[in-house]
């Protein structure tokens, strides 16, 4: 299993207290869970994957996810198991919409 780890700085978009857990990790999908909590502003993703060497791909795959939403003092859990980048952006969009949609 290979442990990445990355950080975005510059958010504004906060999301609600509650986490929100979308996908389930068989057949090569993912799951994401969703997470406020206080980084100093910050956005940080510990990915648990499978695939060994796509280090570069979850970067620009994480890069444009954090690009679109900026989130701010929020942790994300990914647990992957072979997800093609277009499943990955899809979870994390639904998560995210989940935890907005859940403060609603």
């Amino acid at each position: 299993m290979e442990i990445l780890n990355f950080r975005f700085e510059n958010g504004r978009t906060r999301l609600p207290p509650k986490p929100q857990l979308v996908g389930v990790v068989s057949s090569g999908n993912l799951e994401v869970l969703i997470e406020s909590t206080a980084l100093n502003g910050g956005c940080e993703v510990e990915v648990k994957t499978a695939a060994y060497g796509f280090d570069a791909i979850w970067q620009a795959v994480m890069a444009d996810f954090h690009a679109r939403w900026l989130l701010a003092d929020t942790r994300i859990s990914i647990n992957d198991m072979g997800a093609t980048p277009a499943v990955v952006s899809l979870r994390l969009d639904q998560a995210v919409e989940s935890a907005l949609g859940a403060a609603a």
